[in-house]
């Protein structure tokens, strides 16, 4: 091993020139030892040369040296014109001399070295590997930096210089550094080409300097190692192809892309997608392209075709992409305590696919569990299932996330038993036979046995708003639960869907479960049926009239009304009447009586309502008018303090040839308006009411009131007549408008009038800013006729006639008159 260190030397001095400053002397005579220098590669021993002036055969050389503190002289005898020997502390005296091949000195020459004068070369540094990764274009470097032989802590630089193409072009030479721990340590280095390995050979050399300050003598950087080749695909005979093969590259990157042709073929052209891209030549079986900042790619990748000579192509994909975003809204939760799922949004899609997607892996600090996740890049939903870990209630998840491009991560620590979302429940089912109760049951796949449940049921049906109805309940494993409602309505079809989650903890309600039906059964009517009735004009008979009963009051299905009449508690009368009917009628002649009703169903009856047929006699009963609010009708009136159980307002719906429709609303004692409303009321439509006051002894009409939900205009203006004409005036008389055509409470007349003529084109009656245009407004409604004065003998008039509401003016009727001349 020693001889081997000591060749090496020797080889490092052989390619050394003068670069540093050696003792030296003036040439001699023949034979004499000159120009001796000396070198260090290790700080401790040195390797001391020298020439001879005579250029012949010569026998061995007597080599002897001594220093201040090494007074006897150390000799050696040596053939070669070089010596080893140790590093000074000082100066020191070499004796040095020549003998020929017989054994004569030839001539001896005494040398003093100073340690100034010893230069310190690092040895020529070996690369240990280097090793390509042609899939990511690196070049990996390993070398020892031989630290064994210096003392601890000197700072060591190296100089890397890396070339290419088959001319040797350097691309780069970058300085390393470390530091030396006087043991051999294996230095390694990355480098990643531009240019991917495959295109084009490249080349690997490195020197050294040692930068030790306390050196007095001139220090230099080592030879460069012997040169290391990584031989690119063009040196193979009849290798040939695209390369990089099928790569992924982040989306902006600047990527070389080389054609590798077999000999005897040319590159014609290259193209990028669609576009064709200059050439740039590597080799002379090797070009490339340059594609800068590159944009991203389809799912399938960006095509790149090398077109060759012969018809002949090849060709390879680039896929350009982005590194994963970090996972956003990481979120872990148990259904059934056997598995969690975590969920998470993955950001801007990475634009890979397939085996160049994005992976994801779920990593449980606690436990050190991994688990790998199948999630694929198209895929709405991003989730993973970890196993839940026995006597385990927190975890410490680690979301990791890598593509070919990058990496990262998202943590998320949870305790589980509050990230409990309960699966859908299952199997509902419905009992009972009552009409206010039913009894639910549905089964929970999980296991909630540490933990208890809140569950919500839904309750809605077609007459009723949506209900909630919340129950507690102990968890359980993989069961069945139950529950009771009690306060339902009779004889109505329900829909129940329910939904559980943790209760202590709530976190997610779990889905809703199917909706089942289920219809409870009829009950007696709740109450009886909201009654009127009027005597026939004779007096003889009596007409009772009924409302239907509400889907709540009800509580089934009314099948008939009974309707009795009494006097001081002895029935006079007594009838059913079958649905659908809603009124009756008893003859009592002159006797009153009350009227009881009761609503009937398949369950019995209902309480009744009671009425006095007794009417109490109204004097001056006036008419009032009512307003008309646009979707009701306003009456007003008065307090009267003799009424004691209330009012009624009595109206009736008629359509035409319709038989009248009648209709009430009741009001309490100390009510004195009220907006009557009905489906029933039309625009334009007049309708009359009448305000009856509830006495124990019977009931008084107070007064009538007529009015519109809404007035209209008139639909058409009175007809009217020219009475009589003179050489100034004219006298015209017009009729009433039946009330039906009034559509509002008439308020007035409108009569114009200026010359016109009838055969004429374009009348000027109505034109706007007509100067002889003159209007007559008529406001009283009793008036009938009106004389036109102050007018022109022999000529030509236009009349027209109008009527008008407060909601505005009917079409006219229009006449043309000539007066008589003067």
């Amino acid at each position: 091993m020693r001889k081997n260190s000591r060749l090496c030397c020797l080889l490092a001095l052989a390619g050394l020139c003068l670069r540093s400053l050696i003792y030296c002397q003036e040439i001699g005579p023949l034979g004499y030892p000159q120009n001796l220098k000396c070198v260090t590669h290790n700080l401790h021993q040195m390797i001391c040369t020298w020439d001879v002036s005579y250029k012949g055969r010569h026998g061995q050389t007597d080599f002897c040296y001594t220093t201040n503190d090494l007074p006897p002289p150390v000799c050696f005898k040596t053939k070669e014109k070089w010596v080893e020997i140790p590093v000074p502390e000082g100066s020191i005296t070499v004796t040095i001399t020549t003998k020929s091949i017989s054994g004569t000195a030839f001539a001896t020459q005494e040398f003093e070295i100073h340690k100034k004068d010893i230069s310190f070369v690092p040895l020529t540094p070996r690369i240990l590997f280097l090793t390509p990764d042609f899939s990511t274009a690196t070049l990996n470097l390993k070398w020892s930096d031989n630290g064994s032989v210096f003392p601890y802590g000197l700072d060591a630089f190296w100089q890397i210089q890396i070339l290419h193409k088959e001319v040797m072009e350097e691309v780069t030479q970058i300085t390393y550094y470390s530091k030396l721990t006087h043991e051999d340590n294996i230095l390694s280095w990355n480098w990643t080409s531009d240019i991917p390995l495959e295109c084009t050979s490249h080349y690997v050399k490195i020197r050294c300097y040692i930068n030790v300050t306390y050196f007095a003598g001139p220090k230099d950087w080592s030879d460069w190692s012997p040169v290391e080749e990584v031989r690119g695909k063009d040196t193979e005979p009849g290798r040939s192809g695209v390369f990089p093969q099928d790569t992924v590259v982040p989306v902006g990157s600047d990527v070389t892309i080389c054609c590798v042709h077999k000999e005897g073929q040319q590159i014609q052209w290259m193209t990028y997608g669609p576009e064709i891209y200059p050439m740039i030549p590597l080799s002379s079986r090797s070009s490339a392209i340059r594609v800068l900042n590159a944009s991203a790619s389809d799912a399938s990748g960006t095509n790149v075709v090398c077109g060759l000579s012969e018809d002949e192509m090849d060709g390879t994909v680039l896929f350009v992409g982005y590194a994963p975003d970090i996972p956003q809204n990481l979120s872990c939760e148990t259904s059934n305590f056997l598995t969690i799922k975590c969920t998470w949004k993955p950001g801007r899609p990475s634009g890979l696919y397939g085996k160049r997607g994005t992976k994801y892996s779920l990593f449980e600090r606690i436990s050190g569990k991994n688990v790998s996740c199948e999630v694929s890049e198209i895929n709405r939903e991003h989730a993973c299932d970890f196993p839940v870990l026995a006597d385990q209630k927190t975890y410490d998840f680690v979301l990791g996330v890598s593509n070919p491009i990058g990496q990262t991560e998202s943590s998320l620590f949870v305790d589980l038993t509050q990230r409990v979302h309960p699966k859908t429940p299952e199997k509902l089912t419905l009992s009972g036979n009552s009409s206010t109760s039913v009894r639910l049951r549905w089964f929970i796949n999980g296991s909630f046995a540490e933990i208890g449940l809140l569950c919500q049921i839904e309750i809605s049906s077609g007459h009723s708003e949506q209900k909630m109805h919340n129950i507690s309940m102990p968890g359980e494993k993989f069961s069945t639960y139950t529950a009771q409602l009690n306060t339902l309505h009779p004889y109505t079809t329900y829909q129940f869907r329910v939904r559980c989650a943790a209760a202590d903890h709530f976190w997610r309600w779990s889905d809703w479960s199917r909706r089942e039906e289920h219809a409870t059964l009829e009950a007696p009517p709740a109450k009886g049926p909201d009654i009127w009735r009027e005597r026939s004009p004779s007096g003889k008979s009596l007409k009772i009239f009924w409302k239907p009963l509400s889907l709540s009051e009800a509580n089934g299905k009314i099948v008939s009304h009974e309707v009795s009449c009494y006097l001081l508690e002895t029935p006079l009368e007594h009838k059913e009447v079958t649905e659908p009917s809603n009124s009756t009628e008893i003859r009592l002649g002159k006797n009153d009586c009350v009227i009881s009703v009761v609503a009937k169903n398949h369950a019995g009856s209902s309480p009744p309502s009671r009425i006095t047929s007794a009417e109490l006699p109204s004097d001056n009963v006036k008419t009032d008018r009512a307003v008309a609010m646009g979707n009701g009708i306003y009456i007003s009136w008065n307090s009267y303090p003799n009424i004691t159980c209330g009012y009624i307002v009595k109206w009736c719906h008629s359509f035409g040839s319709e038989p009248c429709s009648v209709d009430w609303q009741k009001f309490p004692s100390n009510t004195t308006d009220a907006v009557i409303k009905s489906a029933l009321f039309r625009p334009g439509i007049r309708y009359n009411f009448s305000l009856y006051g509830c006495k124990s002894s019977g009931y008084q009409l107070l007064k009538n009131i007529t009015g519109y939900m809404k007035e209209l205009p008139p639909k058409r203006a009175p007809n009217f007549t020219v009475e009589e004409t003179s050489s100034d005036s004219i006298l015209v008389k017009w009729e009433d408008i039946p009330i039906e055509d009034c559509q509002g409470f008439l308020e007035g007349y409108r009569l114009s009038f200026a010359k016109g003529e009838k055969d004429a084109l374009k009348p000027r009656l109505l034109e706007s800013g007509n100067p002889e245009l003159k209007v007559k407004n008529i406001t009283d409604l009793t008036k009938k006729s009106l004389k036109i004065l102050d007018l022109q003998g022999k000529t030509s008039y236009q009349l027209d006639l109008q009527a008008y509401t407060a909601a505005g003016l009917s079409p006219p009727n229009s006449l043309y008159v000539v007066t008589k001349e003067d």
